[in-house]
């Protein structure tokens, strides 16, 4: 075994203890005797990187997985990637830009030939990333939600819901994305808050040479008008019924109808109604028979259906047709304007357009209720709780799913058309053709008559399969690995996905396994900077993770996050937590170097350092219950921060301190051992948060045979501690720091022994410790009261230490009367205001009290002070 070096380099270890763990399959697992414990990675996109907020999801699932192997748990955490459709879609078509090529000069397969070589090249790269923070992924299951087994998953799922009912294809409003020219689903869309402006335009009445006036933020939009609505109770608008006007600058005549939809308060009381372009108005042009014109292309710019501004942005448009309406003394006034524009999850940058398409949708309704009542009855439990109200919220209200994407990259919809425009869904061509025979009776039909649906599903169709596919649970339904492993134990995720993706696999699971697919669902916060903004390449905030690990090493920077990481809150995050985590590796570094420094010989135990490993023992014990209250509640950053002070304070600061032997003396055996035994403990509790610097010093606490490793070195099974030893060396040690304050404030050397003196009968096991750490030559029970002495209470056992011999008088004196002075000055402020009628009477009676508190302790140091001052007198 190789030398521990003085100071802990963590470039040193980590790749050389990952690849040890990779070397001997450590992170492997196969259903086996033992409990299972498995986590399904959130697959991130092929397209991504590491950021900080993948850092904190991944550290907390490794922790996860780390501590459950340390309890015994066949602990199963599977890696996967998402083919993220419209995000890698575009990227390749920017690539293929570059190279002079564009996506409308392929065919389908020749643009999905680049496609795939894209995600060859960088597809992997986060999972390569990810190795480097300590992930302990079995790398042997890595999944992609677009190889064989998990799209031969999506396809029976998608055929089997269309058998039942469940998928339907229709025409209807979605919300499309004008830069990626696909549909979304309606959580797909973000609103912001938007400075816009309101536009009044003139409608002519026809036959009459007045107008309506329509307020609208959307002037572009008027070509698609097909009538204007009123609302039946207006009594403002009323000379306006059965009559009907003219568009503006369209010249064409539209009706006026009525209905009780129109907000009578907002703008005029009078609505433009455009059913291809408003989600709203499609509901008031289906319920009153209206035409719809659709007058924008896929891309956002004006269709021929306009009959004006062909082929212009319509953000362009905007601007035009504000000036040409103005010209045409079409506008009536223009206000300033704040609304909600919602824009495309996938592409932040592009405001969305409600657009009448033909689209696949799955009927939510009746599947969606069992997954509803799992969360409201906590079969599922969500932490923090709190997210469950969200849950909640838009489970209660959802709507059916828009499922098809009008993509290249993606799994194309088994659904094949023949000539007429009717349609088979089938799980392949082969099967749609047996299908399209027996439909239609026609044994003359081959492949060549069918035509598949150009479109995509969406890529959440195949990620809510996720914590099933992975064990092949859809194409081989109650396989051994299924049984075993499923439902998961916990799903680490952010909140932001709570619909895209936790309610669709929870639906899932219910309706393809009929259970669950986890049992717990913990929700990270967001990692912010230390003022509280959302880390992002827009304000420069957000480290590269690579860099702190290079600055922190990977455990510093894990320890780093954690410190500030309470489920579902926000992370504050600092460099100086990072700090804290590299400092915490040197401590244990150098703690573990004394350690094996002292040498060791066959002698007896000294009394002190029986009590100290009794208290120690009993101190273990009591934080492992404790650690383990806080997994099971997963309250993980207090559990890190249970372990970390009982390394710091507990066992490097008092422990160690309190078994140390002489300078140049040698330690016995017995509580060498003892030693070596906690701190193998303390690595193993540490090892789910620090993975590197734990294998590497438990490596160097004896000989071990290739392919151990401290993940599989067992916690103890701990059921109770020795209280009264914890709680006799609590008191012991208050002891020993109101000693240690003396020494402090009296400027007398640790090197100098000192008499301590007990007011009262003492009695302490623990008196060979405080003679030790506070450096005492005798204790004096039931001893009198030395006036020149200084004292200190410990709950209401008085003592004092004789300080004649140890101070200069002179100096003393000068500093106890200062100290006077101050106290009694602070004393007459205090009773003067307590002398104040108006005060005591009108001032909130907490405060009056606080204010008594401060004359009573005021009161007992000047009595305090004036007896020593007249001891030292003497």
């Amino acid at each position: 075994m190789n030398e521990l070096a003085k100071t802990y380099s963590p470039a040193d270890v980590e790749d050389k203890w990952y690849s040890y763990w990779m070397e001997h399959d450590l992170f492997k697992s196969v259903p086996d005797e033992r409990e299972p414990y498995t986590i399904v990675i959130p697959p991130p996109n092929v397209t991504g990187i590491l950021h900080m907020g993948h850092m904190l999801n991944n550290t907390i699932q490794d922790i996860l997985i780390r501590r459950a192997r340390t309890e015994g748990k066949n602990a199963l955490w599977v890696p996967g990637t998402d083919h993220a459709a419209i995000a890698t879609e575009a990227k390749v078509v920017a690539k293929l830009a570059k190279d002079g090529i564009k996506k409308s000069d392929l065919t389908r397969e020749q643009f999905l030939a680049h496609a795939w070589d894209w995600k060859e090249k960088y597809g992997g790269t986060i999972l390569e990333q990810l190795k480097k923070i300590g992930a302990s992924c079995d790398w042997s299951r890595t999944a992609f939600t677009m190889d064989d087994i998990r799209s031969k998953s999506v396809i029976k799922v998608f055929c089997e819901l269309y058998r039942k009912g469940l998928i339907y294809r229709g025409k209807r409003m979605v919300n499309w994305d004008p830069k990626a020219c696909t549909a979304l689903s309606d959580i797909e869309v973000i609103y912001k808050e938007e400075h816009s402006k309101l536009y009044y335009l003139r409608y002519h009445i026809v036959g009459e040479d007045g107008y309506a006036v329509v307020a609208t933020t959307r002037p572009e939009t008027i070509m698609g008008d097909t009538a204007m609505c009123i609302n039946p109770n207006d009594p403002k608008n009323a000379h306006l019924r059965g009559k009907r006007v003219i568009v503006p600058l369209v010249n064409r005549e539209i009706p006026v109808i009525e209905d009780d939809y129109v907000d009578i308060e907002f703008g005029t009381g009078c609505l433009k109604v455009t059913p291809a372009h408003d989600m709203n108005d499609n509901m008031l042009g289906a319920k009153h028979n209206l035409e719809t014109i659709d007058i924008f292309n896929d891309n956002g710019t004006i269709s021929e259906a306009a009959g004006m501004y062909v082929g212009m942005d319509r953000f362009e448009v905007r601007k035009q047709i504000a000036k040409d309406l103005e010209a045409a003394g079409l506008i009536e006034k223009i206000e300033d304007y704040e609304n909600k524009v919602g824009y495309s999850e996938r592409n932040p940058d592009t405001a969305t357009e409600p657009r009448l398409s033909d689209q696949w949708f799955l009927k939510m309704d009746e599947i969606s209720k069992p997954a509803h009542r799992a969360v409201m009855e906590d079969v599922i439990k969500f932490v923090p709780e709190k997210f469950k109200n969200t849950y909640n919220t838009w489970m209660a209200e959802i709507k059916d799913w828009c499922i098809s994407r009008q993509l290249w990259w993606g799994h194309q919809i088994p659904a094949y058309y023949l000539s007429d425009g009717t349609f088979v869904v089938a799980e392949t061509p082969e099967k749609a053709l047996e299908e399209a025979m027996s439909v239609t009776g026609n044994a003359a039909l081959t492949l060549d008559d069918l035509h598949q649906d150009e479109d995509c599903l969406d890529t959440w169709f195949s990620s809510w399969l996720w914590p099933i596919s992975l064990f092949n649970g859809i194409l081989e339904p109650g396989n051994e690995e299924i049984k075993y492993y499923y439902p998961t134990t916990t799903l680490v995720t952010a909140p932001d996905i709570i619909f895209f993706w936790v309610a669709r696999m929870i639906i899932a699971g219910y309706e393809f396994v009929g259970e669950m697919p986890f049992k717990n669902v913990y929700f990270t916060g967001i990692v912010r900077d230390k003022i509280g903004r959302k880390m992002s390449k827009q304000f420069g905030n957000s480290p590269d993770p690579f860099d702190l690990i290079a600055a922190y090493g990977a455990d510093g920077v894990r320890m780093g996050l954690m410190l500030a990481a309470p489920a579902g809150n926000d992370v504050l995050y600092d460099d100086k937590l990072c700090e804290q985590g590299r400092n915490f590796c040197n401590k244990i570094w150098n703690a573990f170097r004394l350690v094996k420094g002292w040498e060791v010989a066959d002698l007896e135990q000294p009394e002190s350092s029986s009590i100290a490993t009794r208290w120690f023992e009993a101190k273990l014990n009591a934080t492992m219950l404790e650690v383990k209250d806080i997994f099971g509640k997963f309250r993980i950053s207090e559990a890190l921060m249970a372990i970390y002070r009982l390394f710091w304070d507990e066992f490097s600061s008092w422990y160690l301190e309190m078994v140390k032997p002489a300078y140049g003396q040698p330690i016995d055996r017995t509580t060498y051992n003892a030693t070596l035994h906690y701190f193998d403990i303390l690595l193993r509790l540490l090892h789910p948060f620090m993975p590197f610097i734990t294998e590497e010093l438990w490596q160097h606490l004896q000989e071990r045979t290739p392919g151990q490793s401290i993940m599989y070195a067992l916690l103890p099974d701990v059921k109770e501690y020795d209280k009264a030893a914890v709680e006799a060396m609590e008191h012991a040690k208050e002891v020993v720091i109101g000693v240690r304050g003396v020494r402090a404030a009296k400027n007398i050397s640790p090197r100098e022994a000192l008499v301590l003196n007990v007011i009262g009968d003492w009695k302490s096991a623990e008196t060979p410790v405080i003679m030790k750490l506070a450096n005492l030559s005798e204790i004096n029970s039931n001893a009198g009261k030395d006036a020149a002495a200084a004292t200190f209470m410990v709950g209401t056992m008085e003592f004092n230490v004789p300080l004649s011999a140890n101070i200069d008088v002179a100096a003393e004196l000068e500093k106890l009367n200062k100290e006077l002075t101050y106290y009694q000055g602070f004393l007459a402020s205090v009773m003067k205001k307590l002398g104040n009628e108006r005060f005591v009477n009108n001032a909130p009676a907490a405060v009056v009290e606080a204010e008594r508190r401060k004359q009573a302790d005021a009161e007992t140091k000047i009595k305090n002070l004036e007896e020593s001052i007249a001891a030292l007198s003497k």
